[in-house]
């Protein structure tokens, strides 16, 4: 399997648990954040559900300039502010398709106003550690959040303590092997 082949097949599988989570998103606390220092969970979602998009976008290039911006956006409003992550999937496969093998093999940067490098990577490691494993960070940080405002959490790797893939409880042995 073609490392293009791999990507696509791990976002599709994760995209599904990434849709489970933001359903769960109340739609009227939007703007609930657990500490002041913290994103909303809005924020919080809007950034899981449009990040794999725009970020493997940044992969087409070889190198952008970083505007300064932290880049959080706000839900605009109730009821249609999170509906990027279709988008968003759309844009990941066709981004990861147009690269291929050999684009994601290139070198990639990022760089300040100043032409400055701030940081740099081949572009599987951009789509690996920002793209994918940065989302499924910030997905289980949202999974705290719902947590938090008692809202059932789904399943994401194993039972959570709401849901249990196929109804069944999971033994801590299943899960872990023994040393």
């Amino acid at each position: 399997m073609s490392i293009t082949e791999s990507f696509l097949r791990e976002f599709e599988n994760e995209a599904a648990t990434t849709r489970r989570i933001l359903e769960r998103v109340p739609e009227d606390r939007l703007t609930w954040k657990p500490h002041p220092k913290s994103m909303s969970i809005g924020a919080l979602a809007l950034h899981v559900a449009m990040a794999p998009g725009y970020i493997t976008e940044w992969a087409l290039k070889d190198s952008i300039e970083w505007s300064g911006s932290d880049g959080r956006l706000e839900p605009k409003t109730e009821g249609g502010g999170l509906g990027g992550p279709r988008q968003s999937m759309k844009k990941t496969k066709a981004a990861l398709t147009a690269l291929g093998d050999a684009g994601l093999q290139r070198d990639w940067r990022m760089t300040n106003k100043d032409g400055a490098t701030i940081m740099g990577m081949p572009k599987t490691a951009l789509v690996r550690s920002i793209a994918f494993n940065h989302v499924y960070h910030h997905r289980g940080q949202l999974s705290v959040y719902l947590r938090m405002l008692d809202v059932p959490v789904p399943s994401i790797y194993g039972p959570s303590a709401d849901e249990s893939p196929r109804g069944r409880k999971w033994p801590i042995s299943a899960c872990v092997e023994p040393l």
